[in-house]
């Protein structure tokens, strides 16, 4: 039988999801919670998240004929799991669904606080940014990036990736008021990702509200494809996988 787990995880002290020889990751943790109740298994996630990245709903699939019934599972897992891991739904899927192959759209969030002062409570999974954004700017470069493009310009070097066309859905801005500034959240929906690529974005359209790249400019890299026009590698504790679509 196929079980598809949604799992939700705060990635700070974990070397990613994929499992390492000499780093602790978060598919180690939860195999061995699995192993723990008897499935000793292989689990196969949506896609890797990189060291320091958190999920709000990365799918996992595994194969088991645990007798366990499957809206006890999650509690029977996390009862071995560290609290900053946890799975918060459990689905019996057919046989030929894949979490990774099977996914259809997936959606990360990029999250700052714009404040002069810190925010300890903000800062686990927030980007400071110390002054205010034009954010007009930012919808408007960010609607370049929307398409289908070779998005070259937006990977991380080191990446063995040959093709690099992918399709960006939608980039959406969320916003609200924070004591002394404002958080700002921005979504990007896509059919996959190169390595990085949403903190890249993320750090490009950040270049654009501090007022370092326009509209025109974003464009003009994509078009160009040069790496080194873009902004900037912003930190992973920004970033959460927030959900992946399979229909």
């Amino acid at each position: 039988m196929r079980y598809k787990l949604t799992v939700e995880y705060n990635g700070k002290d974990y070397h990613g999801w994929q499992v390492q020889k000499n780093a602790i990751t978060v598919q180690e943790v939860l195999e061995s919670a699995l192993c723990k109740i008897g499935i000793k298994t292989t689990t196969v996630a949506s896609g890797r998240t990189d060291s320091g990245v958190h999920a709000a709903g990365q799918v996992v699939h595994f194969d088991s004929d645990v007798k366990i019934p499957c809206d006890r599972l999650p509690l029977a897992i996390n009862a071995y799991l560290p609290l900053d891991v946890a799975v918060v739904k459990c689905e019996i899927v057919s046989g030929d669904f894949n979490a990774r192959f099977s996914a259809k759209k997936k959606t990360y969030c990029y999250r700052f606080y714009v404040s002069r002062l810190r925010h300890p409570l903000l800062e686990i999974n927030h980007y400071q940014v110390t002054k205010s954004l034009d954010l007009a700017e930012m919808r408007a470069a960010a609607n370049e990036i929307e398409g289908k493009h070779d998005f070259k310009c937006f990977e991380a070097v080191g990446s063995k990736v040959v093709d690099t066309v992918r399709t960006v859905y939608e980039i959406r801005f969320e916003t609200k008021d924070l004591i002394g500034g404002r958080e700002i959240e921005i979504y990007v929906t896509g059919n996959g990702f190169l390595y990085n690529m949403v903190r890249i974005i993320a750090g490009t359209l950040l270049y654009v509200g501090q007022g370092k790249l326009t509209a025109k400019d974003v464009r003009a890299i994509i078009e160009k494809g040069d790496r080194a026009m873009a902004g900037k590698t912003l930190p992973a504790k920004g970033l959460t996988l927030e959900r992946v679509e399979y229909d």
